[in-house]
């Protein structure tokens, strides 16, 4: 019966026809492809696209020098390999997979972007070489701790959301990091940013926090995004004097006065406060208004 299925799954797949050998893009999105292979006419190509397919194996990409960016997203691939060659490569993309380790990069130093989110990652390791690299996208796998990020000096993006991590460490070398994503973890404590001064985006939803501390040297953040913790005060971000962004729904605020606090920060733009007990207050908005005149947005609801 599986062998069936199997003859099925064959006689279904499609396989890779190469039209023009010529071509820089090439998109075998949603294509039913089991297999990478056919690939060596294309000797100038730049960009190639497999998303949404049945590949379970990275092979035969040896003769694309030229690549610079490989998507690979959505398919059944387990294991990291096969890149020696891809030495031009800046863009790769393996998020939606079923791998269990980052390996098999050892060559790609020209990388700039790489994606292994929705995966079976467990570790963060064997980066370190990866000095090009500005976006990192680890984002919903079984990481437990932040480590080995040491030389990546370029790294301006950082996503480590919907992860099993409990502390915030180990990223005082990512001197250059605009963006950083944490949210959906075990989080209790925000610490250790103190060498993060080039921040500007800092998520930490839905994790445990119960109070907003540790961002004295981040005086550059644009969005904070604390929603969905356990806050009943609002302090120590009055230093953030070019905050636009303000997310704290679904924490504990009820208390008016600690409110008051965001009366420093005058470039506020949008603040959202929905499901805490300050928005039962029958005068709600008007009192965040008189506060915070300059909001433009507050909750989903445009301020007039």
């Amino acid at each position: 019966m599986e062998n069936d299925n199997e003859n099925a799954e064959s006689e279904d797949a499609e396989k890779i026809m190469i039209i023009d050998p010529e071509s820089e893009e090439l998109d075998f999105n949603h294509s039913r492809l089991t297999k990478l292979e056919n690939l060596e006419p294309l000797t100038k190509i730049k960009k190639l696209c497999f998303t949404w397919n049945l590949i379970k194996k990275i092979e035969n990409l040896n003769s694309l020098q030229t690549l610079v960016e490989l998507e690979l997203r959505d398919n059944q691939i387990t294991v990291i390999e096969n890149l020696d060659n891809l030495v031009n490569l800046q863009v790769l993309d393996l998020s939606f997979n079923r791998i269990r380790k980052i390996e098999g990069l050892t060559n790609l130093l020209k990388l700039q972007k790489l994606f292994i989110s929705s995966n079976k990652i467990t570790k963060i390791e064997n980066l370190a070489h990866l000095k090009n690299l500005n976006m990192l996208e680890l984002g919903d796998n079984k990481i437990r701790e932040i480590e080995n990020l040491e030389g990546l000096d370029n790294l301006t993006n950082l996503f480590l959301g919907k992860n099993k991590i409990s502390k915030i460490q180990n990223l005082s070398s990512l001197k250059q990091l605009e963006l950083l994503s944490l949210q959906s973890n075990r989080i209790v404590c925000i610490e250790n940013l103190t060498e993060l001064n080039k921040l500007e985006q800092l998520y930490l939803s839905e994790n445990g926090l119960t109070c907003i501390e540790g961002i004295d040297n981040c005086p550059k953040i644009l969005t904070l995004d604390v929603a969905n913790n356990k806050i009943k005060k609002i302090t120590n971000i009055e230093h953030l004097t070019v905050l636009e962004e303000f997310w704290i729904n679904n924490n504990e605020i009820e208390d008016w006065a600690t409110v008051e606090n965001l009366a420093s920060n005058k470039k506020l733009q949008t603040v959202y406060f929905e499901h805490n007990a300050i928005t039962k207050d029958p005068n709600y908005r008007r009192k965040i208004k008189l506060i915070l005149p300059w909001l433009t947005q507050l909750d989903a609801t445009l301020c007039r």
